[in-house]
């Protein structure tokens, strides 16, 4: 009788479930498929993987900053040129996390990121991405959630466009709002208002907070902009007060771990203060950020957690509970989540 072989580490990891709050569809493209269009539109760009790659994906030999980071954004903007296109990328970055064993998708989109190329309407544009999510969700048996995105260092005008956007789609795909962009440069000061009429709306918040700027911006998307969950949020703990604050609130942080390293937040992946923040009895998930412009998956995400980081089996369950419990989900969804989770860890 042929004794069963154990399964190694990265045969356990690759047969969890998952779930994803922090994924942003603009850096969640296949590289092949840019190659196809490269051609098909006759853009001036490298039209070969490895070539293209070094513009829209972070290489080994890169700077590790945020102005290096954000460039691969500014060369993806020119791709959006068509309903096709944008239909296209938005399927394939759901089948993308349907393949990862991704069970729940918050994936996060700006309109203006995607309209910029061609002048599309930004209306038509948020639901060309819904009709899209809705569909492929539906055919790949995985459930999706859309954010909306706008940034910080735009127009306040453009995302009091892009929030109204939102808030008529809300029920109909668009399940919660972000504040992303140039974070060490630009205040979120002036989305405060935004932020309260959402949630009026009964749309989720979230924003990007202490990634590129300290734990007073955390401390300020708390205070000021009230968001339900913080995006990175990892320079948090660099004020007690605040992890006291983000503590006494159960503030869910999306972290991201490849992100941070490749857009200069830690120097190394060892650097991570992700286990400090369990440590600290925040309340954290992982997720996966930018798949395509990073190269990697959320099972890669949690192979470094537990590989570089030294996070137990057990405490990465825990992280996956938690963003099932943080998601944008109505209760009873919420609950239907976790016990699918829970029954997966063997936790039922």
């Amino acid at each position: 009788m042929a004794v069963a072989r154990p399964q190694t580490q990265l045969e356990v990891l690759g047969a969890l479930p998952r779930v994803d709050l922090h994924r942003h569809l603009e850096g969640s493209l296949r590289l092949r498929t840019l190659v196809q269009l490269s051609k098909e539109e006759g853009l001036p760009l490298p039209q070969e993987e490895a070539t293209l790659g070094r513009h829209v994906q972070i290489q080994h030999d890169d700077c590790r900053n945020s102005p290096i980071f954000l460039s691969k954004f500014e060369v993806l903007r020119t791709f959006y040129r068509s309903p096709e296109i944008i239909q296209r990328v938005t399927r394939e970055a759901i089948a993308d996390a349907a393949a990862d064993n991704v069970r729940y998708l918050e994936l996060r989109f700006t309109p203006i990121a995607l309209a910029s190329a061609r002048g599309f309407p930004l209306g038509e544009v948020a639901d060309w991405v819904i009709a899209a999510a809705q569909d492929e969700a539906a055919r790949r048996g995985i459930r999706v959630g859309l954010i909306m995105s706008m940034n910080r260092h735009e127009p306040l005008g453009l995302a009091e466009q892009m929030a109204q956007l939102a808030m008529d789609r809300a029920g109909r795909g668009i399940v919660a709002l972000d504040l992303a962009g140039d974070e060490a440069n630009f205040s979120a000061e002036a989305f405060a208002s935004i932020f309260s009429t959402a949630r009026q709306a009964g749309l989720g918040t979230t924003a990007h907070a202490g990634e590129w700027a300290g734990a007073e911006s955390v401390r300020f998307a708390l205070e000021g902009l009230q968001v339900d969950r913080i995006g990175h949020g990892v320079r948090v703990l660099e004020n007690l007060e605040v992890v006291a604050l983000a503590r006494e609130r159960r503030t869910v942080f999306e972290v991201c771990l490849t992100s941070n390293y490749h857009s200069g937040v830690i120097s190394r992946m060892a650097d991570h203060p992700l286990p400090a923040m369990v440590d600290a009895g925040l309340q954290v998930t992982l997720n996966s950020d930018d798949p395509g412009v990073s190269n990697i998956r959320l099972s890669d995400e949690q192979l470094a957690a537990v590989v570089e980081l030294g996070l137990s089996m057990e405490t990465l369950h825990g992280l996956t509970l938690a963003a099932a419990q943080a998601a944008f989900l109505p209760a009873a969804g919420r609950r239907a989540l976790e016990a699918e989770l829970q029954a997966a860890f063997g936790l039922a």
